[in-house]
C-alpha cells in the first residue's frame, strides 16, 4: 500500500496515528507545510521502503525508533529544520539505497557504520553543521553514484572510503587509485569541506562521472586531464590553490562534449607557457577568474572553436589581447577585467556578433568604440570597459543594441556628447562618470535625460563637462536607485518632480551651479541613504520633511547659502553618520538632540557662526 499526499498544501503535525498503517510500504508527505517533530510510532511501519519528509517545516531529532524500519530503501528527510545528530541507529536499515537529508541544522559526526552500507547508492548530507572526518568506508559499495558532503565543516581529507579500502584510517588525499576503485561514481561532491592534498589523475578512468564539485577544500598541486570523462557536465574547482602546470587540462576538456560549466575561481593557477591545442571537440565554458594566472593569453584559445564562455578576470596577465579570439564564434562571454593587459583592443573583437557580454575594464588597454559597434554586436547585453584608455566619442549606433543592460564607460577619456540611450528598454546601468563629455545645447542635454529608459536603475553621470537644467522629466525614471549627476556644469533649480522617485537611495547634485530652493517633495525619499548637494549657490531654509528620512546615513549641504535655525527635528536622522552643514549661512545653537544621533561619525559646522560652536562644546561634554 502507498500514500502519496505530497504537495497538498497540508499544515500542522503528522499525527502519531500514521503508525497504525502498518502494511504501508510507501509514504509520502513532501512538499507541504507541516510542522513539529517528526513521530516515532513512524518506527511501527515494519513494512515501508519509502519515507520521504522533504521540504516541509519539521524541527526537532531525528527519531531511533527509524531504525525499525527493517525494509526502509530510501530516507528522504532534507529540506527542514532538524537538528541534534545523525542517530548511528539508522545503519540498522540495511537495504538503505538513498540517504537525502541535506538543508537541515544537523550536528555531530557522519556515523561510521554509513561505510557498510553495502546496497548504498546516494548519500547527501550538503549544507548542515557536520563536523569531524569524513567515514572511511563510506562508499563501499560497487553500486555507490552519489555523494554530496558539501557545505559542512568536515575535517581531514577525502579518505579511502571513495576506494573500497577496508583500513578505518582516514588518509590526507584522494587515493592515486581512486578512479579505477569507483569505476561506477556518476556525481562527486565534497564543497565547502577542509579536505587537502591533489586531484588524482586516475580521476580521468570515471568514465560515467558527470559531476565534480570540489569547491573550497584547500585541494593543491596541477589540475589533471579530464578528458577521457566524456559525460562530464559539470566541473567546479574553485577556491581552492590548485595549479595550472602547462595548462594541457585545458585543452583535453575539449573532448568533454558534455561539459556545461567549469570553474577553477580562486586557486593558484600559474601560467608556464600554455602551449593547449584544440583536440577537435572544445569546451564550453571556461572560467579561471579570481586566480594568480602569470604571463600572457595564448593566441591557441582561438582554437576552440566551440568555447561559449570564457572568464580570465582578476589575475596578474600581461600583454596584448590576441585577435585569435575573435575566432571564437560562438563566443557569448569575454571577461578580461582586473588585469594588466595593454595594448590595442584588437577591431576584430567588435566583429564577434555572438557576445552578450564584453568586459575588459581595469587594464592599460588602448582603443576606440567603432563608430558602427552597434550594428555589429546585436546581442550584447552588458559593456563595461571601464579604467581603460579609449578616445573620441561615444558611438550614437549604441542605441541600436536594444539588448543592452549594463554599459560602464568610467574613466576612459570619452569626449564629445552624450548620444540618446532611450532606445535601449532593458538598460538598468549606464555609468559614464569621469570623462570628458558634454552636452550640445542646453535643449539637447535637456531632450537626451527625457527620453533615457524608464528600466534604468542607476545613471552615473558625475565630473563631466554637461551643462544645462535638470528637466522636470527626470521624475519619470522611478526606477532610480542611484542618481550621481555631481561635479559637472548643471544650472537652475532642483525640479520638484525629483519627489517621484521613490526608490532612490543615492543622490549627489554636488558641484554644479544650481541654485534656489531645496523643493518640498524631496522629502518624498524616504529610502535615501545618501545625499550630496554640497557646493552649489542654494539657498532658503531646508524642507522640514528631510528630517524623516530614516535610512539617511550621509548628508552633506555644504559650501551654500541655506539660512535659518537648525530645528531639533535633526535628531530623527537616527541612521545618520556623516552630518556636514559646513560654511552655511544657519544661526542660532546647534539643537541638543543632535546628541541622541548614536552613529555620528562626522558632524561638521565650519565657518558659520560663533554660537553654533559655543552650543555643540556643551553637547559634546555632556
Amino acid at each position: 500500500m502507498a500514500l502519496n499526499i505530497s504537495s497538498k498544501g497540508l499544515s500542522g503535525s503528522i499525527p502519531p496515528c500514521i503508525g497504525n498503517l502498518s502494511s504501508i510500504t510507501s509514504l509520502d508527505l513532501s512538499n507541504n507545510a507541516f510542522l513539529g517533530k517528526i513521530p516515532t510510532e513512524l518506527g511501527h511501519l515494519g513494512q515501508i521502503s519509502y519515507l520521504n519528509l522533504s521540504i516541509n517545516s519539521l524541527e526537532g531529532h531525528i527519531p531511533d525508533e527509524l531504525s525499525l524500519c527493517s525494509k526502509l530503501k530510501v530516507l528522504s528527510l532534507c529540506n527542514n529544520s532538524l537538528q541534534g545528530e545523525i542517530p548511528p541507529s539508522l545503519t540498522q536499515c540495511t537495504h538503505l539505497q538513498q540517504v537525502v537529508l541535506c538543508n537541515n541544522k544537523l550536528q555531530g559526526r557522519i556515523p561510521t557504520k554509513f561505510g557498510m552500507l553495502h546496497e548504498l547508492k546516494t548519500l547527501d548530507l550538503s549544507n548542515n553543521a557536520l563536523t569531524g572526518d569524513i567515514p572511511p568506508l563510506l562508499g563501499s559499495s560497487p553500486s555507490f553514484v552519489h555523494v554530496d558532503l558539501g557545505g559542512n565543516q568536515l575535517t581531514g581529507g577525502i579518505p579511502e572510503f571513495l576506494a573500497n579500502s577496508s583500513s578505518l584510517q582516514p588518509t590526507t588525499s584522494l587515493p592515486p587509485d581512486i578512479g579505477n576503485r569507483l569505476p561506477n561514481l556518476q556525481s562527486l561532491i565534497l564543497s565547502m569541506t577542509h579536505l587537502s592534498g591533489p586531484i588524482p589523475a586516475s580521476l580521468a578512468n570515471m568514465s560515467k562521472l558527470e559531476m565534480i564539485y570540489l569547491v573550497a577544500t584547500g585541494l593543491t598541486g596541477v589540475v589533471p586531464s579530464f578528458g577521457l570523462l566524456p559525460n562530464l557536465r559539470d566541473l567546479d574547482l574553485a577556491y581552492n590553490h590548485l595549479e595550472a602546470g602547462d595548462w594541457s587540462f585545458l585543452s583535453s576538456l575539449a573532448n568533454c562534449t558534455q561539459l556545461k560549466k567549469k570553474t577553477l575561481n580562486s586557486n593558484a593557477l600559474s601560467n608556464s607557457h600554455s602551449q593547449h591545442r584544440d583536440k577537435g571537440r572544445p569546451t564550453i565554458e571556461t572560467s579561471l577568474a579570481l586566480n594568480k594566472l602569470r604571463g600572457g593569453i595564448p593566441s591557441s584559445l582561438g582554437n576552440l572553436s566551440s568555447l561559449v564562455r570564457l572568464s580570465l578576470a582578476v589575475n596578474n596577465l600581461v600583454g596584448s589581447i590576441p585577435g585569435s579570439l575573435s575566432e571564437l564564434r560562438k563566443l557569448e562571454r569575454l571577461i578580461l577585467t582586473y588585469n594588466n593587459l595593454s595594448g590595442p583592443v584588437p577591431q576584430s573583437i567588435f566583429n564577434m556578433s555572438s557576445l552578450q557580454y564584453l568586459e575588459m575594464a581595469n587594464n592599460s588597454l588602448i582603443s576606440q568604440l567603432p563608430p558602427d559597434i552597434g550594428n555589429r554586436l546585436p546581442n550584447l547585453q552588458s559593456l563595461i570597459l571601464s579604467m581603460t584608455h579609449l578616445s573620441g566619442p561615444i558611438p550614437a549606433s549604441l542605441a541600436n543594441m536594444s539588448k543592452l543592460e549594463m554599459i560602464y564607460l568610467v574613466a576612459t577619456g570619452l569626449t564629445g556628447v552624450v548620444p540618446s540611450f532611450g532606445l535601449l528598454p532593458n538598460l538598468r546601468d549606464l555609468d559614464l562618470a569621469y570623462n570628458h563629455l558634454e552636452a550640445v545645447s542646453k535643449e539637447v542635454c535637456l531632450a537626451r535625460l527625457v527620453i533615457l529608459p524608464h528600466s534604468l536603475s542607476g545613471l552615473w553621470l558625475k565630473q563631466n563637462k554637461i551643462y544645462g537644467t535638470i528637466p522636470s522629466e527626470i521624475g519619470n525614471l522611478r526606477s532610480l536607485t542611484i542618481l550621481y549627476m555631481d561635479n559637472n556644469l548643471f544650472s537652475g533649480h532642483i525640479p520638484p518632480s525629483i519627489g517621484n522617485l521613490s526608490n532612490l537611495q543615492v543622490l549627489s547634485f554636488a558641484l554644479n551651479d544650481l541654485f534656489g530652493q531645496i523643493p518640498d517633495s524631496i522629502g518624498n525619499l524616504a529610502q535615501l541613504i545618501e545625499f550630496h548637494i554640497d557646493g552649489n549657490n542654494f539657498s532658503g531654509s531646508i524642507p522640514s520633511s528631510l528630517w524623516h528620512w530614516k535610512h539617511l546615513e550621509k548628508l552633506d549641504i555644504s559650501d551654500n547659502s541655506f539660512f535659518g535655525y537648525i530645528p531639533p527635528a535633526v535628531g530623527n536622522l537616527s541612521s545618520i553618520r556623516d552630518l556636514i552643514f559646513a560654511r552655511n549661512n544657519f544661526f542660532g545653537h546647534i539643537p541638543s538632540t543632535v546628541g541622541n544621533l548614536s552613529n555620528l561619525s562626522i558632524l561638521s559646522f565650519a565657518q558659520i557662526s560663533l554660537d553654533i560652536f559655543q552650543s555643540s562644546l556643551a553637547i559634546l561634554s555632556n
